[in-house]
């Protein structure tokens, strides 16, 4: 059991990610703010990404468990980046290990997560949500944000420790999946094409490779992590086989480039849906969050 500082208990979030980097991509200055300000963060990656693609060449000889010990210690340095020092991995290093994109024969490795009994893998991740007591839970929507079986699968999971936590004595009072406005990303990628010339990237990416961009009228939350931008670049700076930055932009190993987000939006799903967009996950949860 992790004993909670009481300066730290009062507020706490848990995020639910597929690999080591999903995590500063998506929420790294939601991440950066909170272990800022003195809440409790607590974050839970689902296997170490040992088929992911490497970016440099220096690198390249990574690959199966040796790229997912890199990947543990790039993780690392990320959270260190954001301040957090709650992170682990589900059931333990080496319990899951990544599926592989959709479709490949990858997908059928039976130690994979893909192939995971999703009741057993939450009962995992519950243990962890009965020990921290979160006020809060972000991971992904049912497409996993982009159709990756990693990801769905950590929703699936996700979703279902949050029940099983319910019935065993703790109900998380919030549940949110990342998201992007569609006209947020829009305008961003508008920008994108009027710099890519400067950058180190030859072809932009689409509005439709970013995970989660849905419409407007879906967006609860908004998280203003301009402070943190820096820590948050620094973060994805981490995962080096993973992602190149160039600030405000980034590409991973497709080389499209795609606007690095410092503010970062959220549908709550789980909750009372709030009349105007929020600006604290913990607003409604009496820990002194505020809308």
């Amino acid at each position: 059991m992790t004993e909670l500082p009481p300066s730290r208990a009062d507020r706490r979030l848990l995020l639910v990610h597929a690999h080591p980097d999903d995590e500063s991509i998506n929420n790294g200055a939601t991440m950066a703010r909170y272990a800022a300000e003195g809440a409790h963060v607590t974050l839970v990656t689902c296997t170490l990404g040992e088929r992911g693609e490497v970016i440099p060449p220096e690198l390249g000889h990574l690959s199966g468990a040796a790229l997912g010990g890199h990947r543990r210690g790039e993780l690392k340095e990320a959270m260190r980046a954001l301040g957090v020092e709650d992170f682990r991995l589900l059931g333990g290093a080496g319990r899951y290990s990544d599926s592989g994109m959709m479709g490949l024969p990858d997908n059928d490795d039976p130690g994979c997560f893909w192939q995971a009994d999703v009741d057993r893998a939450a009962g995992l991740l519950a243990e962890v949500i009965l020990e921290i007591r979160p006020q809060v839970l972000v991971t992904y929507d049912d497409d996993g944000g982009y159709g990756h079986p990693d990801h769905i699968q950590a929703h699936r999971v996700a979703m279902r420790a949050v029940e099983l936590a319910a019935e065993q004595g703790w109900d998380v009072p919030k549940v949110y999946w990342n998201r992007v406005p569609r006209t947020v990303a829009e305008e961003s990628f508008a920008r994108l094409e009027r710099d890519l010339p400067g950058l180190p990237f030859e072809k932009a990416a689409a509005v439709g490779d970013v995970p989660g961009v849905v419409a407007d009228e879906r967006i609860t939350t908004e998280i203003d992590g301009t402070p943190y931008a820096a820590a948050k670049a620094a973060a994805m700076r981490a995962h080096a086989t993973q992602i190149t930055v160039a600030e405000p932009y980034f590409a991973l190993s497709n080389e499209l480039a795609q606007p690095l987000f410092t503010t970062e939006y959220y549908e709550l799903v789980r909750g009372e849906r709030p009349a105007r967009r929020e600006s604290d996950l913990f607003a409604g949860t009496g820990t002194g969050g505020a809308s």
